[in-house]
């Protein structure tokens, strides 16, 4: 297996975005697995399949032709196929769809066998909310990226108003609430920091204070091994 550097975290953490740009300036390919969720939520919708069904659900991730294609700025571009649906599953409607399969056990499972697979001859960072817990547990270096629910909320309204949504902040925090409830309360790898990872809380901090922080941090990781 390739190296791996797991950065874990609830919604609008900002866990795209920094592990993006981290494997940017460490040379490392992005895996973005919370996107491979909505493409399973994506199928599952336009197969009118239930987000509880685990058999069906399950013969949709054993057919999937997932890809990333990297992006010389900007999030990785994720095809189904040949249909790029990068943009179709960025929204809140996928935000809680694909919470809904990720507590899907034989979701799970099939996914955590791609994400492996997907690593074998690569490195990579890898965003998520099991990665340092369930996927990738003896990964050397674990992030575990969280934020205010205040401060999240504004991240994802900003976002929102940007693609041109009428939305309100409260609705957007109403959401985030929810969907923190459900990853956090699920019986199946919920949502919480691995024992060994590094918790970062981004509540004030740019991105680049962020990454320059995890930078410090396996620079002196790497500095105490020797």
């Amino acid at each position: 297996m390739g190296n791996v550097i797991t950065i874990d975290g609830p919604s609008g953490a900002g866990k795209s975005t920094v592990s993006r740009i981290l494997a940017e300036e460490i040379g490392y390919c992005c895996l973005d697995t919370g996107a491979m969720y909505r493409a399973v939520a994506l199928v599952a919708k336009r197969k009118g399949v239930a987000f509880d069904d685990g058999r069906a659900l399950e013969e949709i991730c054993s057919s999937l032709q997932l890809r990333f294609e990297a992006e010389e700025e900007g999030t990785p571009r994720l095809f189904l196929g040949e249909e790029d649906i990068t943009a179709l599953i960025r929204n809140h409607e996928f935000d809680m769809l694909s919470s809904k399969v990720s507590s899907v056990k034989e979701v799970r499972e099939s996914m955590k066998i791609l994400q492996r697979k997907m690593s074998l001859h690569e490195n990579f960072v890898v965003e998520g909310r099991d990665m340092g817990t369930v996927v990738f547990p003896l990964a050397e270096t674990k992030f575990f990226l969280t934020a205010s629910l205040d401060a999240r909320a504004l991240r994802r309204y900003e976002e929102r108003i940007v693609k041109g949504e009428l939305v309100e902040i409260g609705g957007v925090r109403a959401e985030l609430e929810k969907r923190d409830y459900q990853d956090e309360t699920r019986s199946l790898a919920p949502l919480k920091p691995a024992e060994d990872a590094v918790i970062i809380d981004s509540t004030g901090l740019t991105i680049q204070q962020v990454v320059k922080r995890m930078m410090e941090y396996m620079a002196s990781f790497t500095k105490a091994q020797k």
